[in-house]
């Protein structure tokens, strides 16, 4: 059995369809994130405004608790049945959720079924969530040219800064455009039904791809029926790795990005418009940067890069911070996140295929959705009341960055276990030794996409 040598890289819709479900979910996790005081006084009517709010957290963090659950069960789906195939089903179930938060009726109009069909539609985020970047990277990874797969798996983070600027954008004109009452009343579904547009797009689109080499030839190839406990055994030094790595990024994204404007404000004294305008401009520096960064890692490696981000962080996370603190202003508040952010780029630029070159084609979603949906739940979905804890316990203001080096050194730590294979043409297929081709240099040094015949 041979391969082509000729690879084409990836239609732009190709991309799109793999990216568009991420973004998707990040753009839902802002908006239902900002709208969570308008939302928790029309579902969780209370005499206490904390009451309400609270159960509207509480309803959100919901989603966090079943995405192992959904990162396993569809993650073995997208093993055994296709990318294709996981990756509409998803995204159905993603629009599922949205209409029903975008169209579910207040407690006012049907009691206490008002806030259980929230729930619902969280349990249903989660669980597909938990699926959906797993398999998206999948076939990002294995759609790719071979020297292009840190390009082509940036465009997954990517799509999460570019759903975070639109999450927030729309959020924001519609929070300042309406009325109070009119917010109440109608103006807070707009966002959600501004998303809900976006999955029938992305359905159409995944509809009309075509699934990929790796898979196919990992689904023809003669091996044992995979599960998850055999999947376990042979690669639980791979889980643990990307594990360890993924906490690395799910606490620099919740602490760094999303819980930074109300540290600023509460902890440092800055005003919000402060806060929001340097959070505003450093993300769009990592949004710009992440890909730069992911086409660096196809030349020179990417868990060199992984190395590297994870040492500069707890290097400079403790003397930004307390030089932050001691003298409080938006320009040290600008260069700490400028600072910060770029490292963070660096991290995420190849993280995508870093992660996902770890498993062959056989389980390379269901490993990678085990691994990094357990990080995201135990570690991102419980940033912020643990840094808020750490905050009240040690009576020190910039606790949350011990948090941060703690999960940096984490993250440090697994990089030396991750296996580097950027110049490595056929990736395994199966859990089978098979041989992997390594890259080629023509004259003038450019990276050619040569795969030699199997078997010859």
């Amino acid at each position: 059995m041979s391969i082509s040598s000729e690879k084409a890289a990836p239609r732009t819709s190709q991309v799109i369809a793999a990216v568009i479900g991420n973004a998707l979910e990040w753009y839902d996790f802002i908006v239902f994130g900002f709208l969570a005081v308008v939302i928790s006084r029309l579902f969780f009517p209370s005499d206490s405004e904390y009451s309400s709010l609270l159960m509207t957290t509480a309803t959100f963090g919901v989603g966090f608790f079943m995405r192992p659950v959904g990162g396993i069960l569809l993650g073995i789906y997208a093993d055994r049945k296709g990318r294709k195939a996981a990756l509409q089903l998803i995204i159905g179930m993603m629009t599922v959720a949205i209409a029903l938060i975008a169209f579910a009726p207040p407690y006012a109009a049907i009691g206490i079924a008002a806030p259980l069909v929230l729930v619902l539609a969280r349990l249903l985020q989660g669980f597909a969530t938990g699926g959906e970047f797993a398999s998206a990277t999948a076939f990002l990874i294995e759609s790719a040219p071979p020297n292009r797969r840190g390009l082509y798996g940036s465009w997954q983070m990517f799509g999460q800064g570019l759903a975070v600027f639109c999450g927030a954008g729309v959020t924001a004109l519609v929070t300042r455009g309406l009325s109070p009452e009119a917010l109440d009343a109608w103006g807070w579904r707009i966002p959600f039904l501004i998303g809900l547009l976006i999955g029938p797009v992305g359905l159409w689109i995944r509809r009309h791809l075509s699934e990929t080499e790796a898979f196919l030839e990992a689904h023809q190839a003669p091996k044992e029926k995979q599960s998850l406990a055999r999947m376990l055994r042979n690669h639980l030094r791979e889980v643990f790795a990307v594990m360890g790595v993924s906490v690395c990024g799910t606490v620099g994204f919740y602490v760094i990005l999303v819980y930074m404007p109300t540290f600023a404000n509460k902890q440092l004294g800055l005003p919000l418009n402060d806060a929001f305008t340097a959070q505003v401009i450093a993300v769009a520096l990592l949004t710009a940067l992440m890909p730069v960064f992911g086409a660096l890692s196809d030349r020179i490696g990417r868990r060199i890069m992984v190395i590297a981000a994870t040492a500069g962080l707890l290097i400079v996370l403790y003397p930004l911070f307390s030089w932050v603190h001691a003298a409080p202003s938006f320009g040290r508040l600008m260069t700490m996140q400028v600072v910060l952010c770029t490292l963070l780029a660096v991290y995420f630029g190849p993280i995508s295929a870093v992660m996902a070159e770890q498993f062959p084609a056989g389980v390379r979603s269901t490993g990678l959705a085990l691994a990094y949906n357990v990080a995201v739940m135990v570690f991102g979905g419980f940033a912020q009341f643990i840094v808020t804890w750490l905050i009240h316990t040690t009576g020190v203001a910039i606790a949350p960055v011990f948090y941060v080096m703690f999960a940096a050194a984490l993250g440090f730590v697994a990089a030396l276990f991750l296996t580097d294979r950027t110049h490595v043409v056929h990736l395994a297929a199966v859990d089978e030794e098979v041989p992997e081709i390594p890259l080629q240099r023509k004259a003038g040094n450019s990276l050619t996409r040569r795969l030699a015949a199997r078997g010859a």
